[in-house]
């Protein structure tokens, strides 16, 4: 994953280097396709010329500032304007990651407060129209992650190719804390995502992308963001379709009451010395970077866009049932095994499978008084392992039943389409063990290997690329045109509350899914189960 790179010393030597190296590979791809027309790599935006790189079939813009860096002063505040450039901007290289704890594998290590920068990918050769203009939202608990590491080149190229934005914005207690004392505006990460927007009216004619044509497309944290963007007044006009992957918007939709916010602020204060009553506000501004990252709370429950009234009037689950939110159409869906992983970490730990008496401990443990309900919904001699029960078990509860919800209660206002990624076996991180005495299908983020690339993730074996390359069909003609059927790919329908259509995409089948008979939906509705 890449750290933050500066500016380099000399711009004017480099803007030379970029011209030439620009202008072979110029010639490079014109020699290979004598009828296509190369776009430059330099572009000139509403704020300076930017000298971009291209390759293959795409060009890259890396680290664009889409807002002055929210450093000194400009800490806790709202995104502030760029300084404009005359000189020729280097963005060949990503810049810096938000600061973020590192513990984690999605971490993104060398972060700073300076981050506020994004990355564009369009296809090298001209196209008939401006394109549709897809941002990436990335996820990582509103604590970890980057845009830069997502590179788009698979969903920029896609059939009906568009201009693909992936963006910074501040995490964790840089853009999501709520501490009482702290004299500043909540939900100052989906502020920068909002400026981001802003920044994509302006300039994505200048990259041939449409302005008018915009959808925000997010997974987990950033699919929470997403749903919280619906609602928000704040991001009103600046996107026409939203793709929330692994998030939903009803049910637990991924916000803090104040309560909570604070609580969790009020914590961080404490582990930074600084929750004396008077002086929480300027005892947290002289911290340094890291000190505030040591002191924050880490894992994925520490941050989350709070209900301030303001930026997000009220909480997406209330917003969106009540039809109070962007009606713009939604691609909307959840992964087959989201919670695989974690019901596999014991065993990847202590290389000892999980029991059938150890999947009831479990099971009693989430459940308390509601287990026994549970466990005979979820019988484990119907499951190829005691893992393989209880990963569906928290899935089912935790995420499927939540997408089912949120699926139900957009399409009563707004198109909808739904989706099931049901992989048996799918690409999995680099770096971690697997289970052996079950497979772990597509768990959680497991299906952006298929839409993104990522050093995280396997590459993809032949079969598994012709599914993504029917996935990323799907999800472009969406951001073109708001519908995902065309020439080549099984016929998708839209999801009504009278017709609940899902579609199931794996590798063996791609087609309509009984979603809430294969996720025990009627189960978990039918009473309200203590979960702990």
């Amino acid at each position: 994953m890449s750290t933050g790179k500066s500016r380099v010393a000399a711009l004017a030597a480099a803007t030379v280097s970029a011209t030439l190296a620009a202008t072979v590979i110029t010639a490079g791809l014109a020699s290979a396709h004598p009828s296509a027309q190369v776009l430059p790599t330099r572009v000139m935006t509403a704020e300076g010329p930017v000298q971009g790189t291209a390759a293959g079939a795409v060009r890259t813009f890396q680290g664009i500032p889409y807002a002055a860096p929210p450093t000194g002063e400009r800490r806790w505040k709202e995104p502030q304007p760029v300084r404009p450039w005359s000189s020729p901007l280097d963005a060949r290289a990503p810049k810096n990651a938000c600061a973020q704890p590192t513990e984690q594998p999605i971490s993104i290590k060398g972060g700073s407060e300076d981050c506020l920068y994004l990355n564009v990918t369009t296809p090298a050769g001209r196209t008939t129209g401006r394109l549709p203009v897809i941002v990436w939202i990335h996820g990582g608990s509103f604590t970890y992650g980057d845009g830069a590491t997502y590179r788009a080149a698979k969903l920029a190229a896609a059939q009906q190719g568009a201009m693909v934005v992936t963006i910074n914005y501040r995490l964790g207690a840089f853009g999501f804390l709520t501490a009482p004392g702290l004299r500043a505006p909540a939900n100052l990460g989906l502020l920068d995502q909002q400026a981001a927007l802003k920044w994509i009216n302006r300039n994505a004619s200048a990259f041939g992308g449409d302005p008018r044509n915009v959808t925000i497309m997010g997974q987990s944290g950033g699919g929470y963001s997403v749903c919280a963007q619906l609602v928000s007044p704040g991001a009103r006009g600046l996107f026409s379709k939203a793709i929330v992957q692994s998030a939903g918007c009803v049910g637990p939709d991924g916000s803090f009451t104040p309560t909570q916010a604070k609580t969790n602020g009020l914590a961080l204060a404490k582990a930074a010395k600084c929750d004396a009553a008077r002086t929480v506000d300027s005892c947290l501004r002289h911290k340094s970077t890291a000190e505030l990252v040591e002191a924050s709370v880490s894992g994925h429950d520490g941050y989350r866009p709070v209900v301030d009234g303001k930026v997000l009037p009220e909480a997406p689950a209330q917003a969106i049932a009540a039809g109070r939110f962007a009606r713009v159409p939604v691609l909307h869906g959840s992964t087959h095994d989201e919670m695989s992983a974690l019901a596999g970490l014991d065993e990847t730990r202590t290389g000892r499978p999980l029991t059938a008496e150890g999947y009831t401990k479990k099971v009693t443990e989430q459940f308390g008084k509601d287990a026994p309900a549970v466990l005979a919904e979820y019988p484990v001699a119907n499951y190829p392992a005691p893992g393989a029960a209880l990963s569906a078990v928290l899935t089912d509860s935790e995420w499927s039943t939540a997408a089912l919800d949120t699926q139900r209660a957009l399409a009563r206002y707004t198109p909808v389409y739904a989706y099931d990624f049901a992989e048996a076996k799918a690409p999995y991180f680099k770096s971690l063990p697997q289970p052996a005495s079950f497979s772990l299908g597509t768990g959680h983020m497991v299906d952006l290997a298929y839409l993104l690339d990522n050093d995280l993730f396997e590459p993809l074996d032949a079969t598994q690329d012709r599914l993504s390359n029917t996935v990323t069909a799907y999800w472009s003609r969406f951001a073109a045109t708001g519908q995902v059927n065309g020439h080549g790919t099984p016929l998708w329908k839209r999801f009504t509350n009278r017709g609940p259509y899902v579609q199931w995409l794996a590798s063996d089948r791609i087609g309509h899914t009984d979603f809430a008979a294969d996720h025990h939906y009627a189960f978990w509705k039918a009473q309200p189960l203590t979960v702990r």
